[in-house]
């Protein structure tokens, strides 16, 4: 038997929460040790990580490691 999902209550940024804003990432950090993600528009897969790689993801990304534009 498989233990059961938490229950993530997921939020978005306050830009995404704009009605004409419709695709957006969402984040929920309110079960201890796990943050969760998932994309607005597909909110039945999530995706799970420790909150110390959702740390290493962050500054991987303010650091410009992932920038697309580049």
């Amino acid at each position: 038997m498989s233990a059961a999902m938490p229950e993530f209550e997921f939020v978005k940024t306050a830009a995404c929460r704009d009605p004409k804003v419709n695709n957006c990432p969402e984040v929920a950090t309110n079960v201890p040790g796990i943050v969760a993600l998932r994309d607005s528009k597909r909110p039945d897969t999530i995706v799970t990580m420790t909150a110390a790689d959702w740390v290493t993801l962050t500054d991987a990304v303010k650091a410009g490691e992932y920038d697309l534009s580049a």
